[in-house]
């Protein structure tokens, strides 16, 4: 089976918005500020955006309103071409714990981060269906340790629930991994090393002892 270019898709997109009159509206689903940054500075030239920050995964209660605060801080301080708005959904972990029971001893990028996925993008199609908003997509895609088939696929689906285009990305090409790195040494954001997730910072810190232990030898 040959492979979507989601990059050639979304350019494909893009060029019709600028042979349009209108600026569409987009509601972007983000995971932390450093994913966004990059995100928010390419689509800002198309979209009139919506940052929607649900991240119900974020454990503890203290790193999601560091990576809330941080989102707030680099939309406020990012040169963009067209206004960005925040809109912070509901923290709401007792969800998240139940949608993933039984998942736990997964390992990372498996079947608890599926389900973690279509939580928060089913959420985010509704609140682009509610709002009227042109298209919905999610900063996900922007990371190396994420599959894009996989998140594009349930974003589709979910588009197509909840009557709102999807909008394919892998914001990774094109260097967006890198800018968004880029991005965040120029505005100091604060770069968690885990997903967020309390399943996720244990194996970082499991892999941060092993490495330790090498070090020791």
């Amino acid at each position: 089976m040959i492979r979507r270019n989601y990059q050639r898709e979304l350019d494909e997109i893009l060029r019709n918005i600028e042979d349009g009159q209108a600026v569409p509206r987009l509601l972007l689903h983000s995971c932390c500020a450093p994913c966004s940054s990059y995100v928010l500075e390419y689509l800002s030239e198309y979209f009139h955006i919506t940052d929607f920050f649900y991240n119900p995964n974020i454990s503890p209660e203290k790193e999601y309103r560091h990576r809330v605060e941080e989102m707030k801080r680099l939309i406020q301080e990012l040169p963009m071409k067209h206004p960005v708005d925040f809109v912070e959904g509901p923290y709401e972990p007792a969800r998240y714990y139940d949608e993933v029971k039984g998942l736990e001893e997964e390992p990372e990028g498996g079947a608890r981060c599926e389900v973690c996925f279509r939580m928060r993008l089913e959420e985010a199609a509704k609140i682009a269906a509610e709002g009227g908003f042109d298209y919905f997509t999610t900063t996900l895609t922007i990371s190396p340790m994420k599959d894009p088939v996989l998140l594009n696929t349930i974003g589709e689906e979910m588009g197509e629930r909840y009557g709102v285009k999807y909008l394919d990305s892998e914001f990774r090409k094109k260097n967006g991994y890198k800018r968004s790195i880029e991005l965040s040494r120029e505005y100091d954001l604060y770069r968690q090393d885990f997903c967020g997730c309390i399943f996720s910072k244990q194996e970082a810190e499991r892999r941060r002892e092993k490495e330790k232990e090498k070090e020791k030898q």
